[in-house]
């Protein structure tokens, strides 16, 4: 009897990124805004309690992402709110708790997120989010996600209250940026996967921004809803986005494990 080799495959872990998935993390990043803010201000637990329970929680969201070795909605999105909040956080300690300046927290962050990509190629030689087969790649993606959250909050931060455009105007132009990124990447061939990081990174500040929009007073150039109805407006959304993704959802392209030595050459 002739026995036919099949080689194990490796699911990617991450989503595939479509609208679904812009929406969806806009709304994750929005919501990490405000909620870190109510926690922090409103429920006056402070930064620190805040950070250190904010952070706990995330831990173990990740270790729950990390166990399931593929993409499962739930999992990975619950992951993306958390770290979206701890992201806000770090940056917010940094400013309030320890005087760094706006100006160097966004050029700390901004070394700290390319010195993990320049890590990330020079050990797995790609930084594709279509290829997060293994937990090693996988590390280096949610440590990037989470400079890019501290980062877009501190660029946002910048923008709207040091260089005083308001929440409104700095949404608007972020905004802007994205869209002429996307024009760049469809119809001059930007590169992919640097197309896909900027525009990351600039969905931080834009729904941050218009996070605080939200739930801002008047008084700071806010339209006053507050951080308890803005954050529980997003998670609704989030909700409702998550069980659409996880019912509809396919599994996204495998690799075979005998072709992750060689495949790991693509950018």
């Amino acid at each position: 009897m002739t026995h036919i080799h099949t080689a194990p495959v490796r699911q990617n872990r991450v989503p595939e990124v479509t609208i679904d998935f812009w929406l969806i993390k806009l709304m994750a990043v929005t919501m990490g805004e405000t909620a870190a803010d109510y926690l922090a201000v409103n429920l006056g637990l402070g930064l620190t309690v805040t950070s250190l329970l904010m952070t706990a929680v995330l831990i173990v969201a990740l270790v729950l992402q990390f166990a399931q070795k593929r993409y499962v909605p739930p999992f990975y999105w619950a992951a993306v709110v958390l770290i979206s909040i701890v992201g806000t956080l770090v940056s917010d300690n940094l400013v309030d708790n320890l005087g760094v300046t706006l100006q160097t927290t966004a050029i700390g962050f901004t070394i700290a997120l390319a010195v993990t990509f320049a890590v990330w190629y020079a050990v797995e030689r790609t930084l594709s989010i279509h290829s997060i087969f293994t937990t090693r790649r996988e590390a280096f993606y949610w440590l990037a996600i989470l400079f890019t959250f501290a980062l877009g909050t501190a660029v946002g931060d910048l923008v709207a209250e040091v260089f005083a455009l308001g929440y409104l105007t700095t949404g608007v132009l972020f905004g802007g940026i994205i869209a002429v990124i996307a024009v760049a990447y469809y119809v001059f061939k930007l590169n992919a996967i640097l197309a896909f990081w900027l525009a990351y990174i600039l969905t931080r500040p834009l729904g941050a921004s218009f996070g605080d929009l939200l739930s801002q007073p008047q008084e700071y150039g806010g339209l006053g809803f507050g951080t308890i109805v803005t954050s529980l407006l997003f998670l609704a959304v989030i909700v409702c986005l998550v069980i659409y993704m996880t019912i509809v959802h396919k599994p996204m392209a495998q690799e075979p494990m005998e072709a992750e030595l060689e495949g790991s050459r693509e950018i």
